[in-house]
Protein backbone atom coordinates (compact mmCIF):
# COMPACT_ATOMS: atom_id res chain seq x y z
CA UNK A 1 0.00 0.00 0.00
CA UNK A 2 1.39 2.91 -0.62
CA UNK A 3 2.03 5.83 1.31
CA UNK A 4 -0.39 8.13 -0.17
CA UNK A 5 -3.21 5.56 -0.05
CA UNK A 6 -2.17 4.85 3.99
CA UNK A 7 -2.77 8.77 4.63
CA UNK A 8 -6.03 8.76 2.76
CA UNK A 9 -7.17 5.85 4.95
CA UNK A 10 -6.00 7.36 7.73
CA UNK A 11 -7.73 10.71 7.36
CA UNK A 12 -11.08 9.13 6.03
CA UNK A 13 -10.62 7.15 9.53
CA UNK A 14 -9.89 10.02 11.49
CA UNK A 15 -13.10 11.40 10.00
CA UNK A 16 -15.30 8.96 10.59
CA UNK A 17 -14.33 8.83 13.78
CA UNK A 18 -14.91 12.41 14.57
CA UNK A 19 -18.21 11.96 12.91
CA UNK A 20 -18.87 9.05 15.23
CA UNK A 21 -17.55 11.13 18.16
CA UNK A 22 -19.82 14.31 17.14
CA UNK A 23 -23.04 12.15 16.66
CA UNK A 24 -22.45 10.04 19.97
CA UNK A 25 -22.02 13.86 21.51
CA UNK A 26 -25.33 14.96 19.91
CA UNK A 27 -27.58 12.02 20.75
CA UNK A 28 -26.74 12.66 24.75
CA UNK A 29 -27.10 16.53 23.96
CA UNK A 30 -30.08 18.19 25.90
CA UNK A 31 -32.06 20.14 23.55
CA UNK A 32 -33.67 23.08 23.99
CA UNK A 33 -37.57 23.81 24.17
CA UNK A 34 -39.04 27.24 22.88
CA UNK A 35 -41.83 26.78 25.95
CA UNK A 36 -42.08 24.12 29.37
CA UNK A 37 -44.17 21.34 27.72
CA UNK A 38 -44.12 21.09 23.89
CA UNK A 39 -47.31 19.28 22.61
CA UNK A 40 -46.94 16.90 19.54
CA UNK A 41 -49.61 14.83 17.62
CA UNK A 42 -48.26 12.27 15.81
CA UNK A 43 -51.43 10.62 13.07
CA UNK A 44 -51.47 7.16 12.55
CA UNK A 45 -48.89 6.66 9.13
CA UNK A 46 -47.10 10.00 9.98
CA UNK A 47 -43.89 9.37 8.49
CA UNK A 48 -40.25 10.06 10.21
CA UNK A 49 -39.35 13.34 8.10
CA UNK A 50 -43.41 14.79 8.85
CA UNK A 51 -42.77 13.74 12.60
CA UNK A 52 -39.50 15.64 12.70
CA UNK A 53 -40.84 18.52 11.21
CA UNK A 54 -44.00 18.74 13.46
CA UNK A 55 -41.35 18.51 16.52
CA UNK A 56 -39.31 21.66 15.35
CA UNK A 57 -42.30 23.56 14.55
CA UNK A 58 -44.16 22.73 17.69
CA UNK A 59 -40.74 24.30 19.72
CA UNK A 60 -38.35 21.66 19.94
CA UNK A 61 -34.80 23.31 19.05
CA UNK A 62 -33.21 20.46 16.93
CA UNK A 63 -31.57 20.34 13.45
CA UNK A 64 -34.29 18.26 11.39
CA UNK A 65 -32.21 16.84 8.69
CA UNK A 66 -29.24 15.51 11.32
CA UNK A 67 -32.82 13.63 13.53
CA UNK A 68 -34.39 12.68 10.52
CA UNK A 69 -31.33 10.76 8.74
CA UNK A 70 -30.42 9.88 12.29
CA UNK A 71 -34.37 7.88 12.78
CA UNK A 72 -33.79 6.53 9.63
CA UNK A 73 -29.95 4.76 9.70
CA UNK A 74 -31.19 3.38 12.88
CA UNK A 75 -34.03 1.29 11.62
CA UNK A 76 -36.46 2.93 13.85
CA UNK A 77 -38.42 5.37 10.76
CA UNK A 78 -41.38 2.65 10.40
CA UNK A 79 -41.28 2.36 14.58
CA UNK A 80 -42.64 5.50 15.40
CA UNK A 81 -45.78 5.15 17.34
CA UNK A 82 -48.67 7.59 16.72
CA UNK A 83 -50.44 9.37 19.52
CA UNK A 84 -50.42 12.35 21.54
CA UNK A 85 -47.32 13.27 23.32
CA UNK A 86 -45.46 15.96 25.45
CA UNK A 87 -41.94 16.12 25.83
CA UNK A 88 -40.58 18.55 28.72
CA UNK A 89 -37.86 18.42 30.59
CA UNK A 90 -34.31 18.41 28.77
CA UNK A 91 -34.43 15.60 26.33
CA UNK A 92 -32.08 14.50 24.25
CA UNK A 93 -32.19 13.06 20.50
CA UNK A 94 -31.83 9.79 21.98
CA UNK A 95 -34.01 10.09 24.48
CA UNK A 96 -36.68 11.86 22.58
CA UNK A 97 -37.03 9.01 19.74
CA UNK A 98 -37.18 6.99 22.37
CA UNK A 99 -40.21 7.99 23.40
CA UNK A 100 -41.95 8.48 20.21
CA UNK A 101 -40.74 4.41 19.64
CA UNK A 102 -42.05 3.02 22.62
CA UNK A 103 -45.37 5.33 22.22
CA UNK A 104 -44.86 6.89 25.34
CA UNK A 105 -47.98 8.96 25.12
CA UNK A 106 -48.80 11.78 27.52
CA UNK A 107 -51.55 10.47 30.45
CA UNK A 108 -54.10 11.42 31.78
CA UNK A 109 -56.28 10.02 34.94
CA UNK A 110 -60.47 10.88 35.91
CA UNK A 111 -61.64 9.28 39.34
CA UNK A 112 -64.99 7.83 38.54
CA UNK A 113 -66.46 7.56 42.55
CA UNK A 114 -68.70 4.79 44.06
CA UNK A 115 -71.75 5.83 45.14
CA UNK A 116 -72.58 8.20 42.22
CA UNK A 117 -75.43 7.59 39.46
CA UNK A 118 -74.90 7.13 35.69
CA UNK A 119 -75.46 10.57 35.16
CA UNK A 120 -73.45 12.10 37.52
CA UNK A 121 -70.32 10.25 35.84
CA UNK A 122 -71.24 11.53 32.48
CA UNK A 123 -70.77 14.86 34.04
CA UNK A 124 -67.31 13.94 35.37
CA UNK A 125 -66.40 12.32 31.83
CA UNK A 126 -67.70 15.61 30.04
CA UNK A 127 -65.16 17.64 32.94
CA UNK A 128 -61.96 14.99 32.15
CA UNK A 129 -58.68 16.84 30.97
CA UNK A 130 -58.20 15.95 27.12
CA UNK A 131 -60.58 13.15 27.48
CA UNK A 132 -62.72 13.63 23.45
CA UNK A 133 -66.48 13.78 24.28
CA UNK A 134 -67.25 10.91 21.80
CA UNK A 135 -70.67 10.57 24.24
CA UNK A 136 -71.74 14.09 24.55
CA UNK A 137 -74.39 13.76 22.36
CA UNK A 138 -75.29 10.49 22.85
CA UNK A 139 -78.47 8.97 24.87
CA UNK A 140 -77.98 6.42 27.45
CA UNK A 141 -79.49 3.87 25.52
CA UNK A 142 -77.51 4.89 22.58
CA UNK A 143 -74.12 4.73 24.79
CA UNK A 144 -74.85 0.99 26.04
CA UNK A 145 -75.68 0.09 22.23
CA UNK A 146 -72.38 1.40 21.35
CA UNK A 147 -70.58 -0.64 24.45
CA UNK A 148 -72.46 -4.00 23.19
CA UNK A 149 -75.10 -3.98 25.75
CA UNK A 150 -78.61 -3.00 23.46
CA UNK A 151 -82.01 -2.90 25.92
CA UNK A 152 -79.14 -2.95 29.27
CA UNK A 153 -80.30 0.10 31.95
CA UNK A 154 -76.30 1.66 32.38
CA UNK A 155 -77.17 2.32 36.20
CA UNK A 156 -74.51 -0.03 38.37
CA UNK A 157 -72.82 -1.83 35.07
CA UNK A 158 -69.75 0.40 35.92
CA UNK A 159 -66.54 0.25 38.03
CA UNK A 160 -65.47 3.23 40.07
CA UNK A 161 -62.22 3.54 40.42
CA UNK A 162 -59.33 5.86 39.04
CA UNK A 163 -59.10 5.53 35.06
CA UNK A 164 -55.36 6.40 33.35
CA UNK A 165 -56.00 7.53 29.67
CA UNK A 166 -54.53 8.44 26.85
CA UNK A 167 -54.65 12.23 26.28
CA UNK A 168 -57.32 12.49 22.76
CA UNK A 169 -58.72 8.78 23.79
CA UNK A 170 -62.57 9.01 24.04
CA UNK A 171 -65.07 8.71 26.89
CA UNK A 172 -66.56 5.74 25.35
CA UNK A 173 -63.36 3.78 25.17
CA UNK A 174 -63.14 4.73 29.19
CA UNK A 175 -66.62 3.19 29.46
CA UNK A 176 -65.89 0.05 28.17
CA UNK A 177 -62.86 -0.93 30.31
CA UNK A 178 -65.20 0.66 33.43
CA UNK A 179 -67.67 -1.82 31.91
CA UNK A 180 -65.67 -4.91 31.33
CA UNK A 181 -63.99 -4.32 34.74
CA UNK A 182 -66.99 -4.52 36.37
CA UNK A 183 -67.97 -7.58 34.76
CA UNK A 184 -64.77 -9.24 35.93
CA UNK A 185 -65.41 -7.75 39.79
CA UNK A 186 -69.12 -8.76 39.69
CA UNK A 187 -68.45 -12.11 38.56
CA UNK A 188 -65.55 -12.73 41.31
CA UNK A 189 -68.15 -11.56 43.90
CA UNK A 190 -70.54 -13.43 42.60
CA UNK A 191 -68.49 -16.63 43.03
CA UNK A 192 -67.66 -15.81 46.40
CA UNK A 193 -71.35 -15.79 47.57
CA UNK A 194 -72.49 -17.58 50.80
CA UNK A 195 -75.08 -20.15 50.46
CA UNK A 196 -77.52 -19.00 51.90
CA UNK A 197 -78.31 -15.80 50.33
CA UNK A 198 -81.73 -15.12 48.45
CA UNK A 199 -80.17 -13.17 45.63
CA UNK A 200 -80.82 -15.33 42.46
CA UNK A 201 -78.51 -13.99 40.17
CA UNK A 202 -75.33 -11.87 39.73
CA UNK A 203 -77.98 -9.06 38.63
CA UNK A 204 -79.36 -9.28 41.76
CA UNK A 205 -76.41 -9.06 43.81
CA UNK A 206 -75.26 -5.95 41.64
CA UNK A 207 -78.63 -4.22 42.62
CA UNK A 208 -78.03 -4.70 46.08
CA UNK A 209 -74.46 -3.90 45.96
CA UNK A 210 -75.84 -0.33 44.54
CA UNK A 211 -78.43 0.08 47.36
CA UNK A 212 -75.22 -0.97 50.36
CA UNK A 213 -73.61 1.84 48.50
CA UNK A 214 -75.76 4.04 49.17
CA UNK A 215 -77.10 3.56 52.51
CA UNK A 216 -73.43 2.95 54.17
CA UNK A 217 -71.80 5.77 56.45
CA UNK A 218 -69.01 4.05 58.06
CA UNK A 219 -67.71 1.18 55.94
CA UNK A 220 -68.03 -1.53 58.60
CA UNK A 221 -71.44 -1.50 58.41
CA UNK A 222 -71.49 -2.71 54.94
CA UNK A 223 -71.53 -6.18 56.25
CA UNK A 224 -74.49 -5.24 58.70
CA UNK A 225 -76.59 -3.54 56.32
CA UNK A 226 -76.35 -6.19 53.49
CA UNK A 227 -77.52 -8.18 56.31
CA UNK A 228 -81.05 -6.34 57.15
CA UNK A 229 -81.91 -6.38 53.60
CA UNK A 230 -80.77 -9.95 53.11
CA UNK A 231 -83.23 -10.89 55.92
CA UNK A 232 -85.85 -8.73 54.66
CA UNK A 233 -85.99 -10.69 50.99
CA UNK A 234 -85.77 -13.73 52.87
CA UNK A 235 -89.15 -13.44 54.54
CA UNK A 236 -90.74 -11.10 52.06
CA UNK A 237 -90.25 -8.06 53.80
CA UNK A 238 -90.49 -4.47 52.20
CA UNK A 239 -86.62 -3.24 51.47
CA UNK A 240 -87.90 0.63 52.48
CA UNK A 241 -84.77 1.90 51.69
CA UNK A 242 -84.93 5.70 51.28
CA UNK A 243 -81.97 5.92 48.39
CA UNK A 244 -84.26 3.95 45.99
CA UNK A 245 -87.41 6.19 46.40
CA UNK A 246 -84.95 9.09 45.68
CA UNK A 247 -83.66 7.16 42.57
CA UNK A 248 -86.62 6.99 41.38
CA UNK A 249 -88.21 10.71 41.93
CA UNK A 250 -84.91 11.41 39.55
CA UNK A 251 -84.86 15.49 39.09
CA UNK A 252 -87.73 16.07 40.82
CA UNK A 253 -85.85 15.29 44.24
CA UNK A 254 -85.00 18.38 45.89
CA UNK A 255 -82.75 17.21 48.65
CA UNK A 256 -85.64 16.50 50.79
CA UNK A 257 -87.42 13.58 51.36
CA UNK A 258 -91.37 14.12 51.57
CA UNK A 259 -93.93 11.32 53.46
CA UNK A 260 -95.56 12.24 50.18
CA UNK A 261 -92.33 11.00 48.09
CA UNK A 262 -92.24 7.96 50.34
CA UNK A 263 -95.96 6.87 48.66
CA UNK A 264 -95.45 7.64 45.35
CA UNK A 265 -95.26 4.63 43.37
CA UNK A 266 -91.97 4.52 41.26
CA UNK A 267 -90.11 1.47 39.66
CA UNK A 268 -87.88 2.09 42.44
CA UNK A 269 -89.71 2.66 45.24
CA UNK A 270 -89.53 0.11 47.89
CA UNK A 271 -92.01 1.10 50.25
CA UNK A 272 -94.74 0.73 47.88
CA UNK A 273 -92.91 -2.80 45.89
CA UNK A 274 -91.54 -5.81 47.47
CA UNK A 275 -88.70 -6.67 46.87
CA UNK A 276 -85.38 -5.53 44.42
CA UNK A 277 -85.71 -2.38 42.35
CA UNK A 278 -85.56 -3.17 38.83
CA UNK A 279 -82.10 -2.02 38.34
CA UNK A 280 -78.84 -0.42 40.34
CA UNK A 281 -79.63 2.93 41.95
CA UNK A 282 -75.55 4.18 41.66
CA UNK A 283 -72.05 1.97 40.75
CA UNK A 284 -71.21 -0.01 43.74
CA UNK A 285 -67.42 -0.33 44.70
CA UNK A 286 -65.82 -3.06 45.24
CA UNK A 287 -66.15 -3.60 49.56
CA UNK A 288 -70.13 -3.18 48.15
CA UNK A 289 -70.00 -6.40 45.91
CA UNK A 290 -68.69 -8.39 48.39
CA UNK A 291 -71.27 -7.17 51.17
CA UNK A 292 -73.97 -7.56 49.17
CA UNK A 293 -73.15 -11.34 48.80
CA UNK A 294 -71.55 -12.07 52.15
CA UNK A 295 -73.90 -10.13 54.48
CA UNK A 296 -72.91 -10.73 58.10
CA UNK A 297 -74.60 -13.20 60.21
CA UNK A 298 -77.59 -11.01 62.12
CA UNK A 299 -81.14 -11.08 63.43
CA UNK A 300 -81.90 -7.16 63.09
CA UNK A 301 -84.36 -6.19 60.30
CA UNK A 302 -83.87 -2.41 60.37
CA UNK A 303 -81.51 0.09 61.24
CA UNK A 304 -81.20 4.08 61.45
CA UNK A 305 -78.60 6.47 61.60
CA UNK A 306 -76.93 7.63 64.88
CA UNK A 307 -76.20 11.16 62.84
CA UNK A 308 -72.65 10.67 63.32
CA UNK A 309 -71.95 8.17 59.79
CA UNK A 310 -72.80 5.20 61.91
CA UNK A 311 -75.85 2.46 62.57
CA UNK A 312 -77.93 1.34 65.12
CA UNK A 313 -79.61 -1.98 64.02
CA UNK A 314 -82.59 -3.42 65.45
CA UNK A 315 -84.16 -6.83 65.91
CA UNK A 316 -87.62 -6.11 66.78
CA UNK A 317 -89.66 -3.23 65.64
CA UNK A 318 -90.08 -2.19 69.09
CA UNK A 319 -85.84 -1.48 69.54
CA UNK A 320 -85.69 0.33 66.31
CA UNK A 321 -88.51 2.59 67.36
CA UNK A 322 -86.60 3.23 70.46
CA UNK A 323 -83.63 3.98 68.27
CA UNK A 324 -85.85 5.96 66.38
CA UNK A 325 -86.93 8.27 69.00
CA UNK A 326 -83.37 8.36 70.41
CA UNK A 327 -81.25 8.92 67.64
CA UNK A 328 -83.73 10.94 65.31
CA UNK A 329 -86.14 12.78 67.44
CA UNK A 330 -83.70 13.17 70.35
CA UNK A 331 -85.81 11.79 72.70
CA UNK A 332 -84.53 9.58 75.59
Amino acid sequence: MSRAVKFIASLLFLVASLLLASLAWWLQHPLDLKAETVELTVEPGAGARTVVRALADGGVQVQPQVLYWWIRLSGESRQLKAGSYEISGSPTPRTLVNKLVRGEVAQRNVTLVEGLTFSQWRELLAKADRLKPETRDLSDATIMEKLGRPGVHPEGRFFPTTYTYAKGSSDLALLRRAMLEMDQRLAAAWAQRAPDIPLKNPDEALILASIVEKETGRPSDRGEISGVFNNRLRIGMLLQTDPTVIYGLGAKFDGNLRKRDLQTDTPWNTYTRSGLPPTPIAMPGQDALLAAVQPAQTRALYFVSRGDGTSEFSATLDAHNRAVRKYQLGQR
